[in-house]
C-alpha cells in the first residue's frame, strides 16, 4: 500500500537575535524596513504594517502577510532582539527571512528553533516538530572583548 504525502502547514521560527546593532534595532524606522524587506525576501504578501517605539528604547511590531506573520520586539540596551516568523503555504520561504532580518539587525549570534507546523498523516490529527540551533554570525565586537577581560 503507498502512503499519500502530506505536506506541513506552515514554518514558525523563533528567534533570538544577539549582540544587535543597537542603533538599528532601537529604530522604529530601520526596523520596520527590515521586517518589510524580509517579507518581500520570503515571497511574502505584505498586509499590514504596525510599529512602535517603547520606553526607553524598545520597538516593537508586526508585518501581517497573507501567509500569517512576522514580528519583533527589541532591546536595544541588552543587543537583542525577539523574532517570530510564521509562514503557511509552500511558496513563502521563511528562513530567507530569518537570515536577512538577523543579520540586517547585526547581530553576533542567534538561536534559531523551527517548529514544523501542521503534519497530518492522513487522520487529520495535525502535530509539529521542531529542532534548535545556534549561529555564530561574526566575531564579538572589541569593546565586548575588553569588558569580559575588566571582569
Amino acid at each position: 500500500m503507498v502512503k499519500t504525502a502530506h505536506f506541513p502547514i506552515g514554518h514558525h521560527y523563533i528567534v533570538e537575535a544577539s549582540g544587535c546593532d543597537p542603533k538599528i534595532i532601537g529604530s522604529v524606522e530601520k526596523v520596520q524596513l527590515i521586517l518589510v524587506r524580509a517579507a518581500e525576501i520570503a515571497g511574502a504578501h505584505v498586509w499590514s504594517i504596525s510599529f512602535s517605539k517603547f520606553p526607553p528604547m524598545g520597538v516593537s511590531g508586526v508585518v501581517v502577510i497573507s501567509e500569517s506573520h512576522i514580528s519583533t520586539h527589541t532591546w536595544p540596551e541588552m543587543g537583542y532582539a525577539a523574532l517570530d516568523i510564521y509562514t503557511c503555504g509552500a511558496e513563502v520561504k521563511p528562513d530567507k527571512a530569518v537570515i536577512y532580518a538577523v543579520e540586517a539587525f547585526g547581530a553576533e549570534t542567534s538561536h534559531i528553533t523551527e517548529i514544523t507546523r501542521g503534519i497530518d498523516e492522513g487522520d487529520a490529527v495535525f502535530y509539529h516538530s521542531f529542532i534548535t540551533w545556534e549561529e555564530r554570525l561574526k566575531k564579538p565586537s572589541a569593546k565586548k572583548d575588553r569588558d569580559k577581560d575588566k571582569s
